[in-house]
């Protein structure tokens, strides 16, 4: 497991424990989730706006351009 064992993983949990506190460690999971939990709603109000902007295109649509086209000389 590229040298780590679960001891190396347990010694650094508890060092990071140490050194920060449960209290900031808390509050930082706090901030982290909170920044995620915004990321997804903006993700999907941004999908919502996106499907509601698009007009559905319909055949007499498409054909006023492929009219359009048509008279077009290349």
């Amino acid at each position: 497991m590229a040298g780590l064992s679960i001891w190396h993983v347990l010694i650094f949990a508890i060092v990071v424990i140490l050194l920060f506190g449960t209290s900031k460690l808390k509050n930082l999971g706090k901030d982290v989730g909170g920044a995620v939990k915004d990321f997804k709603k903006s993700i999907k109000d941004d999908e919502t706006t996106a499907t509601s902007n698009t007009e559905p295109r319909t055949l007499e649509h498409q054909n006023t351009n492929t009219d359009v086209n048509s008279t077009v000389k290349h």
